[in-house]
């Protein structure tokens, strides 16, 4: 591995983490979300930033817990569109997301089912060394109550705190705190007092009229409202880094009042921190939301890029950086550029020493190994496009498609990476590349198409060009070079390469014909012309 400087982000968030925490022997670095519905590609994002950052630590010789707190113990509040047994689910709003049902009838919850998809996700790109925490069994093993006890101690001082941010007033019966009913199991109560000496709330639950005692060293149905859950988890499990969304981390969000009340109430410093901008998807419209169920999972992310091919997407992004993922045409760039960075890395590509230094260590926060190894020699590099055209010259036989490229795959990377692009170069083809990009080789030979006399002259003078001479043509331009001499000597127009694809494909255009001709093969080309 290169040596590490700190020009990449999460370089320079880990010494800042190790500069503002002094030497420690473990740096917690968490994340979390609320399983409220499909965990979608945005919430991976701090996952991944997460990650980077602790992959900095532990290649400064760190030691890191990573904790991902799954907020399983919300209120169920929207039933997402996407969502099966829409009826049912909505009879249990505002009950705990845990104690809901599992609508595919997989998994104990609703909760335990968003949870699983993702979690079986993330080992596939490198990220298989999380501590997963359910705050339902924290809340109701009664592990946070004596937190919540100093929050409901110190409750005018967190109004205060958070009135210094809002424009509306908390109001008289506003607490820091709630509970889930004991007759309905919602959490739409109001709470009506506060016993400071027996530790005792009392409330009325709006929903169905119940009015209840709840103890709070004693009762496991108590839940902290969010911006005041985030400042005790930080304080709790002693956190030294945690990013956080666009929305959290504008002038007086949760951000700013967490770290206010952390230090106010709970006596420690909040954790480093750095925002993360939205992510969008290309040809997709809108942001990006579980509870109106237009999402895009890191599964079908994975269906369409390499893994190391996701990490190097987030890792040559700052996180604040807002951009879009294609799924469209520039799937190919994607997919070549991440090739080019490849090359530079191993010396293959001309370029200066500064923005080599750079493409490693991406390369290297891209690996799925956490301390960054990267392959002694340079991987197998079938080109995308390529090897799209090869898989559908051989509709879609990938044993086929290997004899191409059999003398370049060398060792078990190589063949891993043949594998795993030419699975997503067939689902990209098949879900979503353009129609135009698509074709199927004819079977037959074509008998319908009008040509006229120098157009069959031609194709008889490239048919015995390439019956007597396609050894001669070892490279796309060779070829090319000849094809347009063809042209030129029988006084053509562009309109025979039209005629030409139609020969081959059915279609007016295709693939660049020269690499396009030596692709599908001399007997099949001679079949056809």
């Amino acid at each position: 591995m290169s040596d590490i400087k700190s020009f990449h982000w999460a370089d320079i968030t880990a010494d800042k983490i190790i500069r503002e925490k002094g030497d420690k022997d473990t740096y917690t670095v968490a994340s979390g979300i609320t399983p409220s519905g499909v965990v979608h590609f945005g919430n991976f994002r701090e996952v991944i930033t997460v990650d980077l950052v602790a992959r900095a630590l532990m290649q400064r010789g760190k030691k890191v817990r990573f904790i991902y707190s799954w907020d399983d113990y919300d209120t169920f509040r929207k039933v997402p569109a996407n969502m099966p047994k829409q009826e049912e689910l909505k009879e249990l709003l505002f009950q705990p997301i845990v104690d809901v049902f599992d609508p595919f009838g997989e998994y104990s919850s609703y909760a335990e089912h968003n949870e699983k998809v993702f979690e079986k996700d993330l080992p596939r790109v490198g990220i298989d060394y999380v501590e997963f925490i359910y705050q339902n069994k924290k809340y109701r093993s009664k592990t946070y109550n004596p937190e919540i006890v100093k929050v409901m101690d110190n409750k005018d001082t967190i109004a205060s705190i958070l009135q210094e941010f809002k424009t509306s007033e908390l109001g008289e019966n506003w607490a820091p705190l709630s509970t889930y009913c004991e007759k309905c199991n919602r959490d739409r109560i109001t709470i009506t007092g506060y016993d400071k000496a027996t530790k005792n709330i009392t409330y009325k639950c709006d929903l169905c009229g119940h009015e209840g005692t709840e103890n709070l060293e004693t009762s496991n149905r108590l839940k902290l409202p969010w911006r005041v859950d985030w400042p005790m988890r930080w304080a709790f499990e002693n956190v030294d880094f945690e990013p956080g969304g666009r929305d959290h981390s504008s002038a007086g969000g949760s951000r700013d009042t967490a770290s206010i009340i952390v230090k106010k109430v709970f006596g420690k410093e909040p954790p480093v921190y750095i925002p993360y901008d939205n992510i969008g998807i290309k040809g997709f419209n809108g942001k990006i939301s579980s509870s109106k169920g237009n999402v895009i999972t890191l599964k079908e992310i994975l269906d369409v890029y390499e893994p190391e091919m996701v990490r190097w997407i987030f890792s040559s992004y700052k996180p604040n950086a807002a951009f879009d993922l294609a799924f469209d045409l520039d799937v190919l760039k994607n997919y070549e550029d991440f090739d080019r960075l490849e090359r530079t890395v191993y010396g293959l590509e001309n370029v200066k020493e500064d923005k080599k230094a750079v493409a490693t260590r991406i390369y290297e926060l891209s690996q799925l190994n956490p301390m960054g190894k990267i392959p002694d020699t340079i991987p197998f590099q079938p080109s995308f496009r390529h090897l799209c055209n090869i898989l559908q010259i051989n509709d879609f036989d990938k044993e086929k498609a290997r004899k191409y490229y059999e003398a370049d795959i060398k060792t078990p990377r190589d063949e891993r990476r043949f594998n795993e692009r030419a699975d997503r170069a067939i689902f990209w083809i098949q879900n979503h590349a353009p129609e135009d990009f698509k074709f199927i080789i004819n079977k037959e030979k074509r008998t319908d198409i009008n040509l006229s006399d120098n157009e069959k002259k031609f194709i008889d003078a490239l048919k015995s060009e390439l019956q007597n001479n396609w050894d001669l043509y070892q490279t796309d331009r060779d070829l090319q070079n000849k094809i347009g001499n063809l042209v030129s000597e029988f006084e053509l127009t562009p309109e025979i390469y039209k005629k030409l694809y139609q020969i081959l494909i059915n279609r007016d255009l295709g693939p660049k014909l020269a690499g396009f001709i030596r692709s599908i093969g001399k007997n099949k080309i001679l079949k056809l012309l």
